[in-house]
């Protein structure tokens, strides 16, 4: 090798030498490239699905609201009658073993019209009754037609509520149970499709609903009663393995 030839071998080198290292580099970022996508399309994997709760329970508070009136050609003939319902009422609600103060009054209203020359005074009255003792209530309202008997006439308005109000203490153990429910459906997915499954990607909590226990809901005809169910359904999104 001549001496002018030396110096090319020394420059040619350190570039076979660069492009090795480039093409490594590549392979390399590629290959990392590709782990890396393939790592985050697996960890986008997953499934949503929906976990149902349901608790029957009995009402521990009753709302009952006795509306009443009375007609007469006076306000004094008027009042006077009003006096005597509210005095049957009460004796009603004492032999249901209920005290006085269990009753307060919660509204009334005295109307006064001319129809043809006669005058006609309303006068209408709200008692409510409110209860812990959900049996007692109940009793009471099964001779609820005493009161009718006495003279007394119930108007709309008239009728008795039944509310759960310890909802907080069981909304934990309802909401982990709708999360096992829910985690239930997500493996039988996964051993569908021959995968596992992993955490929570994001889950959202529906609303609690407090319905009568056997279906059929307060209305005309229908007494509110005092056996609930209390449902809830979760929503989550679960990674799969």
């Amino acid at each position: 090798m001549s001496d002018i030839e030396a110096p090319r071998e020394i420059l040619r080198k350190p570039v076979v030498i660069a492009a090795g290292v480039l093409a490594v580099g590549v392979i390399l970022g590629g290959y990392l490239l590709g782990d890396g996508l393939k790592r985050a399309k697996n960890a986008d994997r997953s499934v949503t699905v929906r976990g149902l709760a349901e608790k029957n329970v009995t009402a521990d508070l009753a709302v009952w609201t006795i509306a009443y009136s009375a007609q007469a050609p006076t306000l004094d003939a008027a009042r006077a009658d009003i006096d005597s319902d509210m005095a049957a009422i009460r004796a009603f609600f004492k032999s249901a073993g209920f005290a006085d103060a269990d009753l307060k009054p919660s509204g009334v209203s005295v109307n006064q019209f001319n129809n043809n020359g006669m005058d006609t005074v309303t006068i209408r009255q709200r008692l409510q009754l409110r209860t812990g003792d959900i049996k007692k209530a109940q009793a009471a309202v099964a001779r609820q037609f005493d009161l009718v008997r006495s003279g007394v006439q119930l108007d709309e308005g008239s009728g008795i509520a039944f509310s759960f109000t310890k909802l907080n203490d069981i909304k934990p153990a309802m909401v982990a149970e709708a999360t096992k429910d829910a985690r239930k459906s997500a493996e039988q997915f996964a051993s569908d499709s021959g995968t596992g499954v992993g955490g929570i990607k994001s889950a959202s909590q529906g609303y609690f609903s407090i319905d009568a226990r056997d279906g059929e809901q307060p209305g005309y005809g229908v007494a509110d009663s005092p056996y609930k169910k209390v449902r809830v359904v979760t929503t989550i999104d679960f990674y799969l393995d």
